[in-house]
């Protein structure tokens, strides 16, 4: 097997492992993939028990549009059963990529600050959510604050950098 075709498939295992277990810990079933018996939240959401879920309907997941259009197969605006496990499975990966996405910038952020030879980066901390970042820690001077927050915010995928660095 390929080295790339290796590593795909992989991230694929590991992409459902992670969504599994992220169901099983928030205590979520994994849904049902019966067409005579949808899955409980499908029933759940389904109010007017019409077999298919709206876009309104489904307005109470959050961040599940994007993943219920990509769903939608027959582009008639709702979800029947099989189209709507398709539609978590596709949120879950939309999750799945952001998390990473998140870890990327982080490890960027850092290698950045590490390489600059005016900071003691060990001693800042970084985290990331949704492209945002969170400077944290301790710095000898305020330049050295305000540098860190360039370099931050000069690393791609970041969107907005808060400086919570404090003075020694």
């Amino acid at each position: 097997m390929k080295p790339k075709l290796a590593l795909c498939t992989s991230t694929i295992v590991f992409a459902a492992c992670v969504a599994q277990a992220y169901a099983a810990a928030s205590g979520q079933s994994v849904p049902s993939v019966d067409k005579q018996h949808p899955s409980a939240q499908f029933l759940q959401l389904d109010s007017n028990r019409d077999g298919y879920l709206s876009s309104s309907e489904t307005a109470s997941l959050r961040g599940f549009h994007q993943a219920s259009a990509q769903a939608d197969d027959d582009k008639d605006g709702k979800l029947d059963a099989d189209e709507f496990i398709k539609a978590q499975a596709i949120q879950d990966r939309l999750q799945l990529a952001q998390y990473t996405d998140d870890s990327v910038i982080t490890a960027k952020v850092k290698a950045v600050l590490i390489k600059d030879m005016e900071l003691n980066a060990f001693e800042v901390g970084v985290e990331t959510y949704r492209g945002r970042v969170l400077l944290s820690g301790f710095v000898d001077d305020q330049r050295q604050a305000q540098r860190a927050a360039q370099l931050a915010a000069g690393v791609h995928g970041v969107t907005q950098v808060e400086n919570a660095l404090q003075l020694k």
